[in-house]
């Protein structure tokens, strides 16, 4: 059954029905996290627990669940995975803010400004590892093969958008290579483990095709939002993006969609000559006003409907009402 997006015309769309969907799955998965973070060194359970408790929803770990619910796995192999993804997504977060330079993360200080760089570099490195043990617990080769791939092609996408960072001229093209890699990729995964665990390699493909466009759309909704929202509302601080010269898809629209005057002042404030706070104003005045704001949503809610039109041949039920309203939420946070 083919679904549109925006059925929730008459009520903000949530996640509490996907949180109340795996949360006996969840408790587990918590279990899991929690006995996995302990080690000898306080300092790293300590650092880990600033992050992994730090008010993020878990997303990630519960798409593998919801989709294990949505294929009728009545296993548990399926909580080490979640968990491995979730330490994974920790972990990358850990290093992005050291290569950012990030203050903030869920309105919390982030680790490296409370620890330090390398410690907050090497934590990574051991919830890393973790993941890789619980993969190799969770006793399938596939899994690992899946969810290893995700994780270098994670590293390949911060590269390349580390390589691409004050570049105005950066192509739309390479832009969503980049997020389609640092984003989308362990959401794709954290799925498509599911069809691994519940014997449904046929489920894989589709499953695949819902959590990475699923991902795109989240992450075109965060990149907008960065031009349009205060610190409290994103958890992080307004305009970190354009501060750190990122192109993303508003300014590539802003800039192409600009005149001379427009693009002069992209050019230095991407290469860093422009920083301020007057600058970041005079920034959201000019994506607003050529609507690069507006069609970067429009964008996200075209890779929303390409997710949840990823679920069509599954059986209508509760899970897949609850993964539908997933990608409803990712995208109604625009608004």
């Amino acid at each position: 059954m083919s679904v549109t997006l925006h059925r929730f015309a008459g009520h903000a769309p949530s996640l509490d029905p996907m949180i109340g969907l795996v949360a006996r799955d969840m408790d587990s998965v918590n279990d899991v996290i929690v006995d996995r973070m302990r080690s000898e060194i306080p300092l790293i359970p300590e650092l880990a627990g600033h992050l992994i408790a730090g008010g993020g929803k878990r997303l990630r770990p519960m798409l593998t669940l919801a989709s294990a619910r949505l294929l009728g796995y009545d296993g548990d192999r399926h909580h080490l995975l979640a968990a491995a993804v979730e330490f994974i997504h920790t972990a990358t977060l850990l290093h992005d803010d050291v290569v950012d330079g990030s203050d903030l993360r869920r309105g919390r200080r982030t680790a490296n400004i409370i620890w330090g760089n390398p410690a907050s570099v090497l934590v990574g490195d051991f919830l890393f590892s973790r993941s890789f043990e619980l993969m190799v617990e969770g006793g399938s080769l596939r899994a690992l093969e899946i969810l290893s791939n995700a994780s270098a092609v994670i590293a390949e996408g911060e590269v390349n958008q580390l390589t691409a960072v004050r570049r105005v001229d950066l192509a739309e093209e390479r832009y969503l290579d980049i997020i389609g890699a640092k984003t989308a990729a362990l959401f794709a995964a954290a799925c498509r483990v599911a069809a691994v665990v519940a014997d449904r390699p046929a489920d894989e493909a589709p499953l695949d095709a819902y959590g990475r466009n699923l991902g795109v759309a989240f992450q075109l909704v965060d990149d907008a939002i960065d031009y349009t929202s205060d610190a409290g509302t994103m958890g992080k601080d307004a305009g970190d993006d354009f501060r750190e010269g990122k192109m993303t898809l508003p300014v590539i629209l802003a800039y192409a969609r600009g005149d001379e005057e427009d693009r002069l002042f992209w050019r230095d404030a991407v290469e860093g000559r422009r920083s301020g706070d007057t600058d970041f104003a005079h920034a959201v005045d000019l994506v607003r006003r050529t609507r690069a704001v507006e069609d970067t949503f429009a964008r996200a809610r075209h890779y929303g409907q390409q997710a949840i039109d990823a679920l069509a041949a599954f059986e209508d039920g509760a899970a897949k009402d609850a993964m539908v309203e997933a990608v409803e939420f990712a995208v109604a946070r625009a608004y």
